[in-house]
């Protein structure tokens, strides 16, 4: 095992970052547990063959949970498919659920896992950068609904996550660069450094190179900090939904045939926009959002959809109070804070700038 690096999540658990991790994952299961479900899509069999092996010789009995690819695995009907499963199997309150996958497969089974008997032990390890960056760390679990994304869910901490950067070395490269939006994400609303990082060294963001672990660990280490502070999203955790408003909804329009990197890449261009247009940022750094996106290989352009349509799925963000919409801008990099009920004109002049 290598651990390149450990990043506490308050004192609840903690996200190591390194290579060689998958043997490692029994030391991070109760020992009282007798059974664990491996929440995953079948295509990975480089990484379940090694957890297998791992938690059978610490005496755990292994239970495949194969679930559909992407999002459409976020839905009801996966997670009562993997109830019953659960059911079938006897599982009881110490056994646990490992979720290897994306960010879909680890919201997913975060969410049986907190479900199941009201609680039973997680394990995330993610296998995308999105994942290790966002969806594995944070305790935020959940499933879509016709209306939206993510809008059932729960707030569930995992026991640990292990991030190893090896299976990073076959995603591909729209997938790798897709991911590192939130990390970009990370860099405008608190961590400069990451900006500057991808414009020193933009191949580490398509792909593993020198800066890539650097990357990873500074945008872990900002949401761990952000959700030890606010773990149920009651004031600061909001931040990290910085270019998430227009992201989520193009999601949903595109039927989740947009990556969610992509689409935040967007949303965050979106985010500049409007803050610049309300006169809170200067057009520098607006741009900056551009260029470093375009470095990546991002969009910053988006056509595909009318605004009112996105306007009304926009109205059910977690984010809105009321009929209140209400987004996180800049108000200086590294500065966030929320635009609320800004004026329509003001929001449909933003939009026209992306295309």
């Amino acid at each position: 095992m290598s651990e390149l690096a450990r990043v506490p999540v308050g004192t609840a658990y903690d996200v190591v970052i390194g290579s060689d991790l998958l043997s490692t994952v029994a030391r991070l299961v109760p020992p009282a547990a007798e059974r664990a479900l491996i929440v995953h899509t079948g295509r990975l069999p480089e990484v379940i063959a090694p957890l297998r092996k791992a938690l059978a010789a610490s005496g755990v009995r292994v239970v495949d949970g194969l679930v559909p690819d992407a999002e459409a695995a976020k839905t009801i009907d996966i997670a009562a498919g993997l109830w019953s499963l659960l059911g079938r199997e006897s599982f009881t309150r110490t056994d646990v659920v490992v979720a290897v996958g994306g960010g879909t497969v680890t919201d997913l089974a975060g969410f049986v896992a907190a479900s199941w008997l009201r609680g039973v032990g997680f394990i995330n390890i993610p296998t995308t950068v999105l994942a290790m960056v966002d969806a594995a760390v944070g305790g935020k679990t959940g499933i879509n609904t016709a209306e939206g994304k993510n809008l059932v869910g729960a707030f569930y901490e995992p026991l640990g996550v292990l991030c190893d950067i090896d299976v990073l070395q076959t995603l591909p490269e729209v997938d790798f660069a897709a991911g590192m939006a939130e990390v970009i994400k990370a860099g405008f609303i608190a961590d400069p450094r990451i900006l500057e990082l991808v414009h020193e060294d933009p191949g580490s963001a398509r792909r593993v190179g020198p800066a890539t672990v650097e990357l990873i660990e500074r945008a872990i280490a900002l949401k761990a900090a952000v959700v030890t502070a606010d773990l149920r999203e009651a004031g600061l955790r909001e931040i990290l939904n910085y270019g998430h408003t227009l992201g989520h909804a193009i999601e949903q329009h595109t039927a989740y045939t947009m990556r969610h990197g992509e689409a935040v890449a967007v949303g965050m261009v979106f985010a500049a926009e409007l803050a610049h247009r309300a006169g809170l940022i200067d057009a520098a750094l607006r741009d900056r959002h551009r260029e470093v996106l375009t470095r990546v290989g991002l969009p910053t352009t988006y056509a595909g959809a009318c605004f009112d349509d996105l306007l009304v799925t926009m109205g059910r963000d977690k984010k809105t109070r009321g009929s209140m919409l209400r987004f996180v801008v800049l108000q200086d990099l590294a500065q966030p804070t929320r635009l609320a009920g800004p004026d329509e004109a003001l929001l449909r002049s933003a939009y026209a700038a992306l295309a």
